[in-house]
């Protein structure tokens, strides 16, 4: 029996460049602190992770560039559309985000932003490489001889 799909459960952004610029070496899920505004705002789904990183500073872990659009009802308790906002990982996560981006040259890149099950706004983040002109252009290529496979043997399964 198919399980149903919890209704509070739901994607809010995606950035999906991030698979095509960095080589994504692993991933985790981080918690994000957030005003009141901003929740209503996401559940309206009003935000935008494509430009944004996560960076160590000062033994905590930040996200920034985010942008969640304000919330119209909120007039005098809004929020900033870009603030810096704070993940909540756990210390040994955090050592490792660290010694990654220090010594191995590193980035953290947000994934995905979404509400859990039990309806609380979380964020996955990449631990990844920059990819370079080249590499791009092989998964392009790639990419392409992937659809075309796929349109020869749909064709061919037809005949």
């Amino acid at each position: 029996m198919v399980a149903k799909s919890d209704p509070n459960s739901r994607l809010i952004a995606e950035n999906r460049r991030a698979r095509f610029d960095y080589h994504i070496e692993s991933d985790l899920e981080a918690g994000i602190v957030l005003y009141g505004s901003e929740v209503k705002s996401l559940r309206q789904g009003g935000a935008n992770i494509a430009e944004s990183y996560a960076s160590v500073e000062g033994g905590e872990l930040w996200l920034i560039n985010g942008y969640i659009a304000p919330y119209l009802q909120a007039k005098t308790f809004g929020h900033e559309e870009r603030r810096r906002r704070k993940l909540l990982v756990s210390r040994k996560e955090l050592g490792r985000l660290w010694s990654a981006v220090g010594r191995e040259g590193m980035t953290i890149v947000p994934m995905k932003m979404y509400f859990n099950d039990r309806g609380i706004v979380k964020l996955k983040l990449g631990i990844a490489k920059g990819k370079k002109l080249a590499d791009k252009r092989e998964t392009s290529a790639k990419r392409d001889w992937d659809r075309q496979k796929a349109r020869l043997l749909k064709q061919n399964s037809r005949d």
